[in-house]
């Protein structure tokens, strides 16, 4: 993870949509581009790939942001009826369309902060129908955006209000897979596993049964108590295990020799004050760690993968280039995007941003808080 090729002085041509080739100045085609784009000073970085969000809902949440600062927990806010069921009454009272729309404006505040690919789950429906809504919402962002969307089925996220919890995961189980699955509409089953919430009994129950309608899971793991979840996540042959911010040996010795992703969400640590995730051990280890936003109304109300990086290196003690790598490459690869994405590679979608003028490569995540995108070009397409 601490390798990042770089090469200066260096020209990189698409064709088709695709990366096309790269190399050296001196090196550069005589055949003339129908396009040039000079980016003297400037690096050219692969599109961010952001592999664990809930992008859409219909409401923000700040309220409970003034809570948190006079001191309410994450589960004192839940227990009055805020945090997810709070989104989920939200969700539940907006149309398709109004859930759309409101997207749209997260997806350009992504795209322009250098956010090529994403995954986006639901979660926030908690019935069959509103479920349902979400994933619809979700695939018609991939659909008409410029972005690469990855879907995920997020009915276990909480129990709603007036139902016992094994009733309702009856429900997840017997509607709402099979629904899912019937439309089509998620590439991958995720739970949260967390005291109060899913516990690893229900958890693995949940996404075998959605591995046997196509589902591969990927867990909300270790975020506010080590759970089991990663354990979990190991056992099932998830994708990958997300959040960790309660982590410890033992759950990193469960890692290595699985296929399983680490997933750290620095946004959600900041924002709900807990323990980052223990990056240089899992690194240490030979974990291959991934870092996404989480980007949500509740606990991480942004999206913004810069900052994610810059946090990362700030509050994790993760190298620049395991930051980048950890937020294109190995997220690429959380998301199963490893083949087209992720890297500027020969054959690959031609996702790049081009950064203003910047002295090093250090220089991206030490200026925090600057957007240092320039340019952005997804699909081969200049988009800004």
């Amino acid at each position: 993870m601490g390798s990042l090729p770089v090469l200066a002085d260096a020209y990189l041509t698409i064709a088709d949509g695709l990366i096309a080739d790269y190399g050296p100045m001196a090196a550069l085609p005589s055949a003339p581009a129908d396009h040039t784009i000079d980016a003297s000073g400037a690096f050219v970085f692969p599109s961010f790939v952001d592999s664990h969000t809930h992008l859409v809902f219909a409401a923000s949440r700040e309220e409970e942001f003034v809570m948190k600062i006079n001191g309410a927990s994450y589960a004192e806010i839940a227990a009055k009826g805020g945090g997810i069921l709070n989104s989920a009454r939200k969700v539940q009272q907006s149309t398709e369309e109004a859930l759309f729309e409101s997207a749209l404006g997260r997806v350009t505040e992504i795209i322009r902060s250098g956010t090529g690919a994403v995954e986006i789950k639901s979660g926030y429906g908690l019935t069959v129908k509103d479920e349902l809504k979400m994933l619809r919402v979700a695939r018609r962002i991939g659909n008409e955006t410029p972005l690469t969307v990855k879907t995920t089925f997020l009915g276990a996220h909480a129990v709603p209000q007036g139902v016992t919890k094994d009733a309702y995961i009856r429900s997840i189980i017997d509607e709402m897979i099979p629904a899912v699955a019937g439309e089509k509409l998620a590439d991958y089953i995720d739970v949260f596993c967390e005291e109060g919430f899913f516990n690893p009994g229900e958890t693995e129950l949940i996404v075998e049964t959605g591995k046997r309608f196509g589902m591969r899971p990927r867990i909300h793991a270790n975020q506010l108590h080590r759970s089991g979840g990663v354990q979990v996540g190991v056992k099932t042959k998830a994708v990958s295990v997300d959040h960790l911010e309660s982590t410890g040996d033992e759950e990193i010795a469960a890692l290595v020799g699985s296929n399983v992703i680490p997933t750290a969400l620095p946004g959600a640590a900041f924002f709900l004050g807990l323990p980052f995730a223990p990056a240089r051990k899992m690194i240490d280890a030979g974990l291959p760690l991934a870092i996404a936003s989480d980007y949500n109304p509740g606990s991480a109300p942004s999206g913004n993968m810069q900052l994610m990086v810059a946090m990362a290196c700030i509050r994790m003690k993760m190298t620049p280039e395991e930051a980048i790598n950890a937020s294109t490459i190995n997220t690429a690869f959380a998301l199963e995007l490893g083949a087209s994405h992720g890297s500027i590679t020969r054959g690959k979608v031609a996702n790049v941003f081009i950064t203003k003028p910047i002295p090093s490569l250090a220089y991206f995540p030490y200026a925090f808080g600057s957007n240092l995108v320039e340019k952005i070009i997804l699909n081969g397409r200049i988009i800004s």
